[in-house]
């Protein structure tokens, strides 16, 4: 039985090189977590949340999944959400796409792959709803870019209209909703202009 080793041996590592940088890491991090943000990114093993924001474990309270989608039925990224707002009091949550993401790309590709379409489909309404300017987009890579980042709006948005961040605002718990994105190829965040911290922003920015 392959018992994966060498990801123990990497674990102690970490924790080793934890240690000395912050001699008193693990005892403080055992008490308590008071991270200041939520991230809602993709699940591609190549954006891993804390490290490109530079910050360390207890710092960024993380939900992750394909193609970094807000369903309004999804009761696990709702409980995350819920759980951040009213128990941790976070400022802010971050919707982060990332380009090239392979879920996008899956999700407007006419032939099928299993399960994950159901979850996919999602993101092809938002392409159908925006298919004029898709369709200009000669570029398929370019296309695809342009999807993500359409589909970071459209989430940004969806979480400003749970219950959960309207609720939040109506009692006057600061919020920012923030809309970004990442480049695999160059390791850089790019804000693209969609943060809401309130309903009457929310509605000044427009949603379709």
């Amino acid at each position: 039985m392959d018992k994966l080793i060498s990801l123990f041996e990497s674990n102690r590592q970490w924790a080793k090189d934890i240690r000395q940088a912050h001699p008193h890491f693990f005892e403080k991090l055992s008490q308590q977590q008071s991270p200041k943000y939520l991230w809602i990114g993709c699940s591609d093993s190549r954006v891993p949340a804390n490290e490109i924001v530079g910050l360390l474990p207890g710092e960024l309270f993380v939900h992750r999944n394909v193609s970094n989608l807000v369903v309004h039925t999804d009761m696990n990224c709702l409980s995350v959400m819920q759980y951040a707002i009213d128990i941790l009091k976070i400022k802010h949550i971050i919707v982060c796409g990332h380009y090239g993401c392979g879920g996008i790309a899956a999700a407007i590709e006419e032939r099928p792959h299993g399960l994950i379409d159901n979850w996919l489909r999602n993101v092809r309404d938002i392409y159908y709803l925006y298919e004029k300017e898709m369709l200009a987009i000669k570029d398929p890579a370019e296309r695809i870019n342009r999807l993500c980042e359409i589909n970071v709006a459209s989430q940004v948005f969806n979480v400003c209209n749970t219950t959960i961040v309207q609720e939040a605002w109506d009692k006057g718990q600061e919020i920012t909703v923030h809309g970004w994105i990442y480049g695999i190829n160059d390791g850089l965040l790019r804000d693209l202009n969609v943060s809401v911290s309130s309903v009457a922003e929310m509605r000044q920015l427009g949603v379709r």
